[in-house]
């Protein structure tokens, strides 16, 4: 009986194994082609997100395998994204000018179009393709915001880490979601391939 259970263990281990490398694979793959199967792929990489994520930090980096998970669910989603109705973009606050006057509340930085930064710009095209922009400081900001909209899909646009844990979140509460990562990482001054951004918004609109 004991034997048989550490056959099945073994065996359970093994498979896991050889999943999370294919997985990890596809999802590197998936940065220059088309992968099959992208969702079943990100799905296991997110089921087994936090010991890969530990092997990462020993012998790599993060910053790859975030990277690696977020262009791959980007294909899982995109399909599913294109269908929603009632879309967010959710940016960063990291983005505003450091003199932003705006003022924040508690479903976060409320732009008032002073010209000073990006989002001026970015309000104005959010409003063109049909999204709700909300500047947000923290995933306590969207867990507001989500109660106050009925919103079934989400537009991301942050550093991979941030993208990818979003991305885990908003799929507990069936949004479907597409990130969009920044040029650079940090806590201001932060930067968006802005080109980029609007085709995004073109592709997923047809």
């Amino acid at each position: 009986m004991y034997d048989l259970i550490g056959i099945a263990l073994v065996a359970i281990v093994v498979v896991s194994i050889f999943l999370i490398t294919l997985a990890l694979f596809m999802s590197r793959v998936s940065l220059n082609r088309n992968v099959r199967l992208a969702g079943f792929f990100a799905n296991i990489l997110d089921y087994f997100y936090l010991p890969i994520k530990n092997i990462f930090d020993r012998y790599s980096e993060t910053e790859k395998l975030e990277g690696w998970m977020v262009s791959l669910k980007n294909m899982a989603h995109i399909s599913g994204f294109k269908k929603t109705k009632h879309r967010l973009m959710l940016a960063p606050h990291c983005m505003r000018a450091l003199d932003c006057p705006a003022a924040s509340t508690k479903f976060g930085i409320e732009c008032i179009s002073c010209g000073k930064c990006v989002f001026s710009k970015m309000k104005d095209d959010a409003q063109r393709f049909n999204y709700t922009l909300y500047i947000v400081a923290g995933s306590s900001y969207i867990r507001h915001i989500i109660k106050k909209e009925s919103a079934d899909g989400a537009l991301l646009l942050a550093c991979n880490y941030e993208l990818n844990k979003v991305m885990r979140s908003l799929k507990r509460k069936n949004i479907k979601t597409y990130g969009v990562p920044l040029l650079n990482d940090g806590c201001y001054a932060t930067e968006i391939d802005y080109d980029n951004l609007i085709a995004v918004m073109e592709d997923v609109s047809e």
